[in-house]
């Protein structure tokens, strides 16, 4: 199944969307710790997510990435997030007492974050012929230079630190500071993400994802 749109879902604002989704995370387990647990969900400024499509087909990142990883992953794995996540909400809704909702956060936390980190790593990919691995240029190169010594020098740390996770995890190798840190590029190294297609040869599958790597939207 294809899952073609050409742009990205409106509900998270095109390339902007992952730093919104991961301020408007923030803010949710700030107010659920801030603001009257007994309040209804909208006076407290929650809301919940939908499943942002992609902008590319399923298929698009072969032979990096098969679309039958591709599809699950989104459909399957990005949705138990979002599923997750709002079902936390609802029941915070019913909630009536403070200890109730402290003890929802853990599954706001995860949940949410996974609903980012997810949504972070659709952009941070690209088929090849949209630009999909090609070098970055500009600042981020002289920056990725200036921190690591050369591009190459970067992926192959990275390439490492990420084959060398214990279980599952990401690697998030750039990151921008400001007021809060946000990262610009995330490599899903859960068995989800490969493992049909590689797997346990999880260094076979970090080697390959830079061919698809979208610097353009890093930068």
């Amino acid at each position: 199944m294809d899952n073609k749109t050409g742009a990205m879902d409106k509900n998270w604002g095109g390339a902007i969307g992952p730093v919104r989704l991961i301020v408007d995370t923030l803010m949710v387990i700030r107010t659920l710790i801030t603001r009257n647990p007994a309040a209804p969900l909208a006076s407290r400024g929650l809301h919940t997510f939908s499943l942002p499509n992609l902008p590319y087909d399923y298929g698009d990142l072969e032979p990096a990435i098969s679309a039958e990883i591709m599809q699950l992953h989104h459909q399957k794995h990005h949705q138990a997030y979002i599923t997750n996540y709002n079902k936390a909400l609802d029941q915070i809704q019913a909630a009536a007492d403070a200890p109730t909702v402290v003890k929802l956060q853990s599954a706001i936390k995860f949940n949410g974050g996974g609903h980012v980190n997810h949504s972070i790593f659709w952009t941070n990919l690209a088929p090849v012929r949209a630009g999909g691995g090609e070098p970055p240029r500009g600042p981020l190169r002289w920056a990725i230079d200036n921190n690591f010594g050369s591009f190459e020098a970067l992926i192959q740390k990275m390439s490492a630190e990420g084959a060398a996770v214990q279980g599952s995890g990401w690697v998030d190798p750039l990151v921008s500071k400001g007021a809060s840190l946000v990262p610009l590029l995330g490599i899903d190294v859960w068995e989800h993400a490969y493992y049909l297609q590689y797997q346990n040869v999880r260094p076979d599958y970090l080697e390959n994802i830079w061919k698809v790597v979208n610097w353009k939207y890093a930068s």
